[in-house]
């Protein structure tokens, strides 16, 4: 997809979306003047993220076939993702994995996803899940807190030379290689993160330094995905993540939420042309740093990030 068909996509998909989703009407008609003007994608308003925990942000009339919650502590308010075509889902997280790492059916998938595991409508579970079962090998599967198995079946695929992706939530997998510290040759170490609450928070830099010493890799991998999003970029090493040609991410200034940058350091904002039936256009609360050749890393999260959208439309 070249950057014209990508901008006519996206003028595209920001009418439909304009005409049919109510929650994203009113938002567009409170912050733009001109809604039905063509626009460059970085000046398509985008919705906080926020609006998933207060309000259904559907584009379209029809009944769900799944919906994706966030996780959250005991009281929090979680993100909800209403999803009309669960196949779109799958389509997306496929066609982004294989186009960075090639075929799953070339993988043994191993995902360590404890706190995930126990809950019923992860985004992130259902994909590994997907995957477990496309990877058609026979040792693919989840594993909870049984580090010790883990450890074995690794062990056991590296003498094998089996490419395995071992997809980890980050608090499991310092677990699991401060318990077990391994030589890997023939593994990917993703990790997809999720500290909060789970001890003190590292840095990413702290972090893959931290898990390639103890794993003896020359690079931690990783996916930034959310609830709110059908999409995922991959890193192949120092936390630099790679869009898929229908994904794009932007950074606006933190003290000026209408000033996009197509280059520097912001707020992250995503166009995610997956969301066809939610939202395509997400104003997140995680700070990056965005360069020009369209990569990002991601530094952290705005302080009191809750935007509360809501609050300024009549609803």
């Amino acid at each position: 997809m070249n950057e014209s068909s990508f901008d006519d996509l996206c003028n595209t998909v920001f009418q439909f979306q304009y005409q049919y989703n109510p929650i994203y009407h009113k938002w567009v008609d409170l912050i733009d003047s001109l809604p039905t003007k063509r626009k460059i994608p970085q000046n398509i308003p985008a919705l906080p993220i926020s609006f998933f925990k207060e309000q259904r942000v559907t584009t379209g009339n029809w009944q769900e076939q799944k919906v994706f919650e966030s996780s959250g502590t005991t009281g929090m308010v979680t993100s909800r993702h209403y999803l009309a075509d669960l196949a779109i889902y799958e389509q997306a997280f496929i066609q982004g994995f294989e186009r960075q790492y090639g075929s799953i059916q070339n993988w043994c998938v191993l995902a360590l996803l404890p706190a995930y595991l126990e809950r019923e409508n992860s985004s992130l579970v259902y994909m590994a899940n997907k995957m477990i079962a496309m990877s058609n090998h026979a040792e693919s599967g989840f594993y909870l807190y049984n580090y010790a198995e883990l450890a074995s079946k690794l062990t056991e695929l590296e003498l094998l030379g089996q490419p395995t992706l071992l997809l980890g939530v980050t608090f499991a997998l310092l677990d699991f290689s401060a318990q077990f510290p391994l030589q890997l040759k023939h593994t990917v170490v993703m990790e997809t993160g999720g500290m909060k609450g789970r001890g003190r928070e590292l840095t990413r830099l702290e972090l893959h330094k931290t898990l390639i010493g103890r794993l003896g890799l020359k690079n931690i991998h990783a996916e930034y995905g959310m609830t709110e999003l059908l999409s995922q970029a991959y890193s192949k090493g120092m936390g630099r993540y790679y869009c898929p040609p229908w994904m794009k991410v932007f950074v606006r200034k933190e003290d000026d939420p209408f000033e996009l940058l197509t280059e520097g350091t912001g707020l992250i904002q995503i166009v995610d042309l997956a969301n066809i039936f939610s939202c395509s256009f997400i104003a997140t609360q995680d700070i990056g740093k965005l360069y020009e050749d369209g990569s990002f890393e991601v530094l952290g999260r705005m302080d009191h990030a809750d935007i509360r959208g809501c609050s300024l439309l009549v609803l």
